[in-house]
């Protein structure tokens, strides 16, 4: 939909219907005229930066616009100055992380004073403080300079209460719009309120007459007024002891590593253990080391001191399974059926439902991989990697792009690999997501591991890097850090089934189909099958 608003990013197919800026039919506006006055900030980051500094890149846009020389200087000037680049301004854009890469992104836009500011997913790949920060700088484009902001966006606890207005998609029709209020109310009854912030999910699932909170500190307020009306059981969240009892899978020992011989260390001192049969969530803000810590695991690089100690010795790059944080690189076919199909080496359809069901890749297996979304991509990756039967599997941002739907069906996935004897690391910024479904936490800072412990306790009482729900709750429930924690705390109704009953016959059929052919290169699907159809219904 938003690519529908920019005329040259339009995807080629058949449309109907008309699309009107300021009156005038989109279409007919020339192209000039449309790049000065929408401006569109992508999913990926790092496609759209065309440049190798970052002042080249500040006006790589007024140099295609025809503008002179002493207004391109002063647009530049202002355009750093506002949005804080100019301690910046003169470094390679490969110096930069990847919060910084996206504020780059906004600002040669914006750099064009564009009237229209469109952005998708601008958050997905940033750390908790780098998306704050952020969403406020497109926040005051909107307040201060009247900008019109239209944005796609998952996680929704800091921009919702932002916006003026809201619009529901589901299966390419508005399921509700209004006000950020209005919509989480239209929603309570509806699987969508899962992807609504966390006040409002906890809201959906306690009884009571008050009115639906929004952002935290309204929720603070709801669970005052709740706590006047009933007991809150201040216990009941899950104990923050860690129970973890398996043997060590990997060891490193004070690891140090550098991209180049005269560039400064990114891993420093780094020493860590990650267990057998655990979800390990490494989190940190970006430039941290994080990536760079897992390729080092995967043995895509190896340190220049330091110890890294493998506990199973049959482990090797073959029962490895690693998915980048852009997961393009791992399709190498025209269609995404053919990719599967070539990953377990034959054709047979067996395998095809089998992926389509646990994955949700039913209505895109005909599609070219580069034409789906970036959380289909993700998906789709992840289909790609359980094909090969990993014993250690590596994820690097795996949730990026997605809804909160599937990430709830991702990380019941993980929970059932994890019994079937499959260590899962995961670097990731999506707290949440950590919060519910990690074992244990270990927080990157500097090139170091600076802090480790079972997730709850790992999130619990801290005043940044922490759950929406645990700053919601933290002064009646000091443990709760998931929505699910303050609802039943509260009395009230979690609701267990995520799938939708009209998905079942597909379930069942697709499965069975599965059944039926016999193959030898699926084990992974023999040992989780049971564990699918479980969660399936």
């Amino acid at each position: 939909l938003l690519r529908q608003l920019k005329p040259i990013l339009t995807p080629y197919g058949k449309r109907s219907g008309e699309i009107f800026l300021f009156g005038k039919p989109i279409n007919n506006i020339n192209i000039n005229e449309q790049v000065k006055e929408i401006g569109f900030v992508m999913q990926d980051i790092e496609s759209q930066i065309v440049t190798d500094k970052v002042w080249h890149e500040l006006a790589f846009g007024l140099e295609n616009l025809g503008l002179s020389n002493a207004e391109i200087r002063i647009r530049v000037a202002e355009t750093a100055s506002f949005f804080g680049i100019h301690t910046w301004f003169n470094k390679s854009v490969n110096e930069l992380s990847g919060g910084q890469k996206q504020l780059l992104n906004l600002a040669s836009i914006m750099a064009m004073q564009p009237s229209v500011l469109i952005l998708d997913e601008p958050t997905g790949q940033l750390d908790p403080l780098s998306a704050s920060e952020l969403l406020n700088s497109i926040y005051k484009l909107n307040r201060d300079l009247g900008i019109t902001v239209i944005l796609s966006e998952h996680n929704l606890e800091e921009i919702m209460p932002m916006a003026n207005k809201v619009i529901v998609i589901e299966k390419g029709s508005i399921l509700t719009g209004g006000t950020p209020y209005e919509v989480c109310c239209n929603l309570q009854n509806s699987d969508m309120i899962t992807a609504m912030p966390t006040p409002a999910r906890v809201f959906n699932g306690v009884k009571n007459q008050f009115d639906c909170p929004i952002t935290v500190r309204e929720g603070r307020i709801w669970l005052e007024q709740i706590a006047k009306t009933r007991s809150i059981n201040k216990t009941i969240a899950p104990s923050t002891e860690n129970n973890n009892n398996n043997k060590p899978l990997i060891t490193l020992s004070d690891i140090y590593f550098r991209y180049n011989k005269n560039s400064t260390d990114v891993l420093a001192q780094l020493s860590a253990t990650i267990y057998k049969n655990e979800i390990c969530a490494i989190l940190g803000g970006n430039g941290s080391g994080k990536t760079t810590l897992l390729s080092v695991i995967a043995g895509f690089l190896k340190p220049y001191r330091g110890k890294i100690k493998w506990h199973e010795e049959e482990l090797s790059a073959e029962n490895i399974g690693f998915m980048p944080q852009n997961p393009k690189s791992l399709f190498l076919k025209n269609t995404l059926r053919e990719d599967i199909n070539d990953e377990i080496n034959n054709s047979e359809n067996a395998h095809v439902y089998e992926v389509e069901e646990i994955c949700e890749l039913y209505n895109i297996l005909d599609m070219h991989p580069y034409d789906l979304s970036g959380g289909e991509q993700q998906r789709a990756a992840i289909a790609k990697l359980l094909l090969r039967s990993p014993k250690l599997l590596l994820l690097d941002e795996p949730t990026k792009g997605m809804d909160a739907i599937f990430k709830k069906k991702l990380g019941i996935l993980l929970q059932k690999l994890k019994q079937n004897g499959i260590t899962i690391i995961i670097v990731s910024h999506d707290i949440e997501f950590c919060a519910e479904f990690a074992d244990t936490c270990q927080m990157m800072f500097d090139g170091k591991i600076v802090g480790i412990g079972p997730a709850r306790q790992f999130f619990a009482n801290k005043s940044f890097y922490t759950t929406a729900a645990n700053r919601m709750a933290r002064s009646y429930i000091p443990n709760a850090v998931i929505a699910e924690d303050i609802i039943t705390a509260c009395s009230g109704r979690v609701k267990e089934n995520i799938i939708s009953e009209d998905t079942l016959p597909v379930a069942k059929k697709n499965i069975n189909i599965a059944k039926k052919e016999k193959t030898s290169k699926s084990s992974i699907w023999k040992r989780f099958l049971g564990g699918a159809v479980s969660f399936a219904v």
